[in-house]
């Protein structure tokens, strides 16, 4: 299918959702810090990235402007965050999507598909 980078730094989220995606196909590599999210989109080159914005090391903001630096790797936005000037703003920024918390491993998907 494809190789999805998770960047969550919530270990239960991450591990429940790196599970899901495997189910249905996806080779699927996680960190929980944005600077080893940063580095695996350079040396692993992912598909697609599902990037939290609360992070322990950076705002996730940050992160996605990192990895628009370096990649046109779609990103997809994955946070509790739901304010609409926030979700405009980043994509705006460069997010190709923008899914708030919380959503099925189906909803997820779908959206992986779709980018």
């Amino acid at each position: 299918m494809g190789k999805v980078l998770l960047i969550e730094d919530d270990t239960e989220i991450r591990l429940a959702l790196v599970r899901a995606l495997r189910e249905r196909g996806y080779t699927v590599r996680s960190c929980g810090e944005a600077m080893s999210g940063i580095r695996d989109v350079t040396e692993w080159q992912p598909t697609v990235v599902v990037l939290d914005l609360g992070l322990p090391d950076l705002h996730g903001g940050s992160v996605l402007r990192m990895i628009r630096a370096v990649s046109s790797v779609p990103v997809i936005i994955a946070t509790a965050h739901d304010s609409e000037l926030e979700i405009v703003r980043l994509l705006r920024a460069g997010a190709d999507d923008y899914v708030v918390k919380p959503f099925s491993a189906d909803h997820l998907a779908a959206r992986i598909g779709a980018v």
